[in-house]
């Protein structure tokens, strides 16, 4: 066993045992930006997108059953080509991690006093982050067959810019780095956005924590785009064993301060022809500009350099496929109490729409509102569905992802903790009455009441299981895999109109003893409330001040 299986059982057991430093308290004034600054480098503003075609958001929520009352072919469900374009790209991105409003309305989370004041603005994101630290840098290394001169461009969220770092065709070395054996879309193109941790950004508040933090903030980000582009219909695939070190070195990164997580290859418009020409002999080239750190002192925590070490080593060395299997998420026993649930349908709503409009609920569920079956069944079974599939997983079919519903308010459905069946599409009965007081008394903050909540959605992956099938660069594949069905959690609420919210402080070990999963290796990594609203909502609507 790796270093990997240490911090699987720390973080599993952190509500009980703190991670070290245990005494570690966070230098609010003095925190990192949230995204880089290279202030010498030239920008050049990507157009906005909102004049494309409304895309269904079901399309990318149930992409295999279920889909929704359209009629549209659900192939391609907007009529796009099948490959990326700039306005295209430029839409994803913004949508993504683009800044996209300001969150100002009055909830019950501990950073309201300071929401008021510009310099301490809380913009909001399609994408969910943790603790709203956001700390994935997207840069998009650039081919011949793309739009803007060839080199390694950093997407500048503030601006919705991109920044020329280098200027040059490297997507050859790119393609080098993914491996001759990396999957035939990321060895047909020279377009490729590429997904980097700068660890500070995270740790300066989680500390050990954050590495498990920041894996989590990866899987929110991929899911995004694989559902933005299967809702115009498009696929995005992101790849996560390749030369790491290599990559980092044409980033110009500095030692272990950040790290490439994923490569996401983009399938451009009209016919790319890839040069299978060798790379030249001697170094590759690096980006020169560096970013400015705003904090003036940084702290590095040995856990997460052991972390990056430990997933760094034999990162190349790709899985075969069916890797994975005997980490799936346990089959649901057949017998017991079932509550048989709806089909899954969503309405139609455009997936812009669905992300503009995702927000985490803080307080304001409102118990006498309760969820219905067909609410329940529809974000149940797109949450099942997700997989950041990659590599050990080519075709996104292994279920990696058990879940769980603690129901407190759901029409015509008793109380209690249940586990869902998706070949039956029904609840099994794990422990019956009311779940409030356990979930409230396991919940480490004040920003929720969890049990005016409808329900709460707790997914399981089978950690230390991965960890042993690929190795301990599997533990980003387990983690981001938690993420993605954070992401299309908030997601489904959104389109249902739904209340959501997403958190990691409460004790594991707990829900492992309530649930019953000790020895399965299930380990929760999050748990996600799901409700209607309180009517009336204070919000400031900062688009028209």
């Amino acid at each position: 066993m790796g270093y990997a299986h240490e911090y699987a059982d720390a973080v599993l057991h952190r509500g009980r045992v703190p991670m070290e430093p245990a005494d570690f308290v966070p230098d609010w004034p003095d925190g990192p930006r949230r995204g880089k600054f290279f202030p010498s480098v030239e920008s050049y503003v990507l157009p906005d997108g909102d004049d494309l075609a409304d895309a269904p958001a079901w399309a990318g929520l149930l992409p295999r059953s279920g889909r929704g009352p359209s009629a549209t072919d659900p192939a391609d469900p907007t009529g796009a080509s099948g490959g990326f374009t700039l306005p295209l790209l430029s839409a994803m991105l913004k949508d993504s991690y683009g800044l996209t409003g300001r969150r100002l309305g009055v909830q019950a989370n501990s950073d309201l006093s300071g929401l008021p004041f510009y310099t301490h603005a809380n913009w909001s994101r399609g994408t969910a982050g943790g603790g709203g630290l956001y700390p994935v840098g997207v840069y998009w290394a650039s081919g011949p067959s793309g739009p803007l001169t060839p080199g390694i461009h950093y997407y500048d969220v503030q601006r919705h810019a991109v920044q020329r770092l280098l200027t040059g065709d490297v997507t050859a070395r790119v393609r080098e780095a993914l491996g001759r054996d990396a999957p035939a879309e990321a060895l047909e193109t020279d377009q490729y956005l590429i997904l980097g941790v700068k660890y500070w950004q995270t740790a300066f508040k989680y500390n050990s924590f954050g590495y498990h933090v920041v894996c989590t903030d990866v899987g929110t980000l991929v899911q995004t785009w694989r559902i933005w582009a299967a809702a115009h219909g498009l696929r995005t695939a992101a790849v996560l064993w390749f030369d790491e070190p290599r990559l980092n070195g044409l980033l110009g990164t500095v030692g272990e301060e950040e790290g490439v997580f994923a490569v996401v290859p983009l399938r451009w418009d009209g016919d790319v022809t890839v040069a299978r020409t060798a790379v030249a002999d001697g170094p590759d080239p690096a980006v020169r500009h560096r970013d400015v750190e705003r904090s003036r002192t940084v702290i590095e925590f040995p856990t997460v350099l052991a972390m990056h070490a430990t997933t760094v080593a034999g990162a190349a060395e790709r899985p075969a496929p069916g890797a994975l299997a005997p980490a799936a998420a346990r089959p649901v026993p057949a017998g017991g109490t079932r509550v048989a649930l709806p089909a899954p349908a969503f309405p139609e709503v455009p997936v812009r729409r669905v992300l503009r409009s995702r927000r985490s609920s803080f307080g304001r569920f409102d118990a006498a509102d309760p969820v219905t079956p067909g609410q329940l069944s529809s974000v149940l079974a797109a949450c099942a569905a997700t997989s950041l599939g990659g590599e050990a997983d080519p075709d996104g079919t292994l279920q990696q992802v058990r879940l769980y519903a603690f129901v407190n308010h759901v029409q015509d459905i008793a109380p209690g903790a249940y586990v869902y069946d998706p070949g039956a599409g029904d609840l099994a009965l794990v422990v019956p009455g009311p779940q409030g007081a356990f979930l409230q008394e396991n919940y480490f903050l004040a920003n929720y009441n969890l049990e005016q909540a409808g329900v709460v959605l707790v997914p399981t992956v089978r950690t230390t299981a991965v960890l042993d099938a690929v190795g301990d660069r599997g533990y980003r594949l387990a983690v981001g895999t938690a993420g993605a069905v954070a992401q299309t959690f908030y997601l489904a609420a959104s389109a249902l109109s739904l209340g959501a919210g997403v958190a990691l402080g409460f004790d594991n070990v707990s829900f492992v003893e309530r649930l019953g999963l000790e020895g399965t290796a299930e380990a929760p990594l999050l748990i996600m409330p799901l409700g209607n609203e309180r009517p009336g909502p204070a919000d400031f609507r900062h688009e028209i001040a």
